[in-house]
């Protein structure tokens, strides 16, 4: 007999839907960890079954280690954004935000081998496959950048569409978490390709000031 408290467990293991749950452990017999199995194998054929789909919408997070000295903002995507606005998926990417900085991963392919910190026993993309299977829209991880540094910060705007990660020398208090945290911020506003000026080449400098002069002739104002 399949019981309602067997199908729960079975829920709370895989984060599979009841009618899944109840089907796999009526045809296994009850055998909660081949149930859990066969709709790991599911999941990974409705996974395929999406792939060609586009997963346009997402959200970013931002992840900070508890120390304080690494940091990792990471984009997700989803195919609307209703499931970007699920708990369910936000609380995955604050996973894949914190695998990031827990491991030494340089790049997605490798975070996607890596083995997965909430289980030991599945990859990165064991568990994304997972949750393909479960929200029932393709989902994919498309970038990450991480930052080292003595003192690092995060911040997030409009609600996960824009992280930020922001690293800088120093001792770490009140008064430095707060500056990083403003300039952050005006990060997030204004987009800036370069942190100094000494990145910018002498070519787009050149053409940058060309720009800002033309501006300023043509402004009526002036």
């Amino acid at each position: 007999m399949i019981t309602a408290a067997l199908v729960k467990e079975l829920r709370e293991k895989t984060g599979a839907g009841m009618m899944d749950c109840k089907k796999v452990l009526t045809e296994t017999d009850g055998d909660l960890e081949k149930a859990a199995e066969l709709l790991r194998e599911r999941g990974i054929a409705k996974a395929a079954k999406k792939s060609g789909r586009v997963a346009a919408e997402g959200m970013v997070e931002a992840y900070v280690s508890e120390d304080g000295k690494i940091g990792a903002a990471v984009e997700v995507n989803s195919e609307t954004d209703f499931v970007a606005k699920n708990e369910v998926f936000q609380t995955f990417v604050e996973k894949i935000a914190e695998q990031v900085v827990s491991s030494d991963v340089a790049d997605v392919d490798a975070l996607l081998a890596s083995t997965w910190m909430d289980d030991t026993s599945k990859t990165v993309n064991d568990a994304l496959v997972e949750k393909v299977a479960t929200i029932g829209e393709k989902l994919s991880i498309r970038r990450f950048e991480k930052v080292e540094a003595p003192i690092v910060v995060g911040y997030l705007h409009g609600g996960g569409r824009i992280g930020v990660i922001v690293g800088a020398e120093g001792t770490k208090s009140d008064a430095t978490e707060e500056a990083l945290t403003n300039i952050a911020m005006q990060i997030a506003a204004m987009n800036p390709q370069y942190a100094s000026r000494d990145e910018i080449s002498a070519d787009e400098l050149a053409k940058m000031k060309e720009i800002t002069i033309d501006s300023a002739l043509n402004d009526p104002a002036s």
